[in-house]
């Protein structure tokens, strides 16, 4: 039997997500100075340790420090970590409360020092995101405090890809078969019909910030039209409450439910005022499939 939570009980535990999340923060800061040291041959860590080691270390330091929090406060709830999961440890996902977290999510912005890294923290419950640092389901979604709600500015009308400012990552697989997928997709989002590139959308500009959560957070702020990538659970929270549409992947039923299916899918695209949103939304969603090429993550 899955464990019951009340809108205060899961308010309490937003709260104490903001709390763990601050704790990490000045971690990844401490690490992210440390890895930078050293490879500026300046450090004084362990000189067998190379800033892959580092970035290893911190990531688990991270995530065993949200962990321990977790444990403490909340027993009963379930624990899923992409540094336990990267190394085999994949609980089954079931109804009852569970946190999800990427305790260094943007590891290559962290080892270069490129000021886009961050922790992300979610919480599904009954096998949906309900809680993204900072937004609650339900309860919108803010920038740092509740004083600033998202999204920063109402976006504006949306009537094609050549409108949107779109977010894509290359990912760690770099792989043949993939890289050419991406590379092809993204020559056709960006690329000029007019000047010889077959089914090109001329989207008004792609950015790659490095970092799944706060290219979600910035779909929800209103800066970005459309994101494209996975590691979802607690953006997803974070783009719904500011009013973006969330999907999954093309054979999804693309109807605003985010289910357990579709955690590992992905889509986040702003609202629009002009037509009813979902529409505009659904209709965005279908443009862009028709432009890009799937692929099976390893």
């Amino acid at each position: 039997m899955s464990t019951e939570l009340s809108q205060k009980q899961l308010e309490a535990i937003l709260e104490f997500s903001i709390d763990i999340a601050k704790q990490a923060g000045a971690l990844i800061l401490e690490g992210s100075q440390v890895i930078r040291q050293h490879l500026g041959g300046v450090s004084t860590v362990d000189e067998k340790k190379n800033s892959v080691d580092l970035v290893t270390e911190y990531d688990v330091r991270v995530e065993d420090l949200v962990r321990s929090k977790i444990s403490s406060d909340y027993p009963t709830f379930c624990f899923i970590g992409e540094e336990s999961f990267s190394q085999g440890i994949r609980p089954e996902l079931t109804d009852n409360p569970t946190f999800c977290v990427d305790p260094i999510d943007g590891t290559t912005n962290f080892v270069h020092g490129f000021p886009f890294a961050c922790i992300s923290i979610g919480l599904i419950y009954r096998r949906r995101p309900v809680i993204g640092y900072f937004a609650l389901k339900g309860s919108g979604a803010y920038l740092n405090s509740r004083a600033t709600k998202l999204p920063l500015c109402l976006p504006g009308p949306l009537p094609s890809l050549s409108n949107a400012l779109i977010g894509v990552e290359w990912g760690s697989d770099r792989s043949d078969s993939i890289i050419r997928k991406k590379s092809e997709s993204f020559v056709r989002l960006g690329g000029d019909p007019k000047e010889g590139v077959m089914g090109g959308r001329m989207a008004h500009g792609m950015r790659s910030l490095g970092s799944a959560a706060l290219n979600y957070a910035t779909v929800a702020s209103g800066s970005m039209d459309l994101y494209w990538a996975w590691d979802v659970c607690a953006g997803v929270v974070i783009a719904q409450e500011a009013g973006c549409f969330v999907s999954g992947a093309r054979e999804a039923a693309h109807d605003g439910d985010f289910t357990e299916d579709l955690l590992l899918g992905r889509n986040a695209i702003a609202d629009t005022p002009e037509e009813k949103g979902v529409d505009a939304q659904k209709r965005i969603v279908k443009e862009f499939y028709d432009a890009v090429e799937d692929w099976t993550p390893l």
